[in-house]
């Protein structure tokens, strides 16, 4: 039975994908502890409460997860010097983690990413099953397979690996939607028009989470059907079929320059959501939308 008022903690909640998720659980009537590292930074929302402190300390972790019934970790330091994406992903999420289980939390639901798996050229499709990436592969993905493993080894916790693509959505921080065109206005604008750019909108994303952590999506003992309770259970969470042509098309157009397309080989399967869809959830946003919101935020006013 979900609780009328469930609590949940999410840490970063001032990023891109924690502002979302904790907009979402304020809809869903959740009481969200919004964890940052700097006073005055969490979303300014009814039912949503600002905690400041590091939740890779112990004592700040016990006290932030006491009587809640979910945590939703967001936080991986993307682009930062490997030992820092190992310090905080790898050593920290598993502390809040640790935490919440010694606290009775019902659910952990961590945002890893779709990025742990082999999508190379001459892979096709790719589900939860699919082949990881081995160690070597990049930092970011070294320390997010690792960060997953450690949180699958803190037992008697129900935990959800959700695991999106490239997350579009207007932001400072966001990488499809500000980071990365910057990089392209600065001339990174090559890539294969054919290859596969898997994506999803962080308010769809929002809301699988918000389901996972407040139970509307309930626990099974088969991972089709529902996380495994007590288990480690990942989920792919993405949009509908996309390339690099629709993206950095759409990029470069706004900003009124043209891509370097090239033709090396490239990865063009699919990214598969069925899990997802299975366990009730469907994107709202659709391509055409989400590259017009892009295309909007990045043409300069007339």
């Amino acid at each position: 039975m979900v609780a009328s008022s469930p609590v949940v903690v999410v840490t970063g909640a001032n990023g891109l994908v924690g502002t979302a998720v904790c907009r979402a659980l304020v809809e869903r009537s959740a009481q969200v502890r919004a964890v940052v590292r700097r006073a005055g930074t969490a979303p300014s929302l009814d039912g949503v409460t600002e905690h400041v402190g590091d939740f890779a300390d112990g004592g700040f972790a016990r006290e932030v997860t006491q009587d809640a019934g979910a945590v939703v970790t967001t936080v991986h330091p993307m682009g930062s010097p490997r030992e820092v994406q190992h310090r905080v992903g790898v050593e920290g999420t598993p502390v809040i983690a640790r935490a919440a289980r010694d606290a009775g939390v019902a659910r952990l639901v961590h945002v890893s990413t779709a990025g742990v798996y082999d999508r190379s050229a001459g892979v096709g499709d790719v589900a939860e099953d699919g082949p990881l990436l081995p160690e070597g592969s990049g930092a970011y993905p070294d320390t997010k397979n690792a960060a997953d493993a450690a949180l699958a080894e803190v037992g008697g916790l129900t935990t959800v690996l959700v695991r999106p693509p490239a997350i579009l959505g207007a932001g400072e921080t966001s990488v499809w939607n500000t980071l990365r065109p910057q990089a392209v206005r600065d001339g990174e604008n090559r890539a294969n028009p054919a290859q596969t750019w898997a994506w999803v909108h962080v308010d769809d994303l929002a809301a699988l989470i918000a389901d996972v952590a407040t139970g509307a999506i309930p626990t099974a003992d088969d991972p089709e059907r529902g996380p495994v309770a007590g288990s480690t259970t990942p989920v792919v969470v993405a949009g509908e079929p996309a390339t690099w042509r629709d993206y950095l098309g759409t990029v470069t157009d706004a900003l009124g320059t043209v891509p370097a397309w090239t033709d090396e080989p490239v990865w063009t399967g699919q990214l598969v959501a069925d899990r997802a869809r299975r366990w009730g959830w469907a994107p709202r946003v659709g391509l055409a939308q989400a590259m017009d919101e892009l295309r909007r935020g990045l043409t300069p006013p007339s």
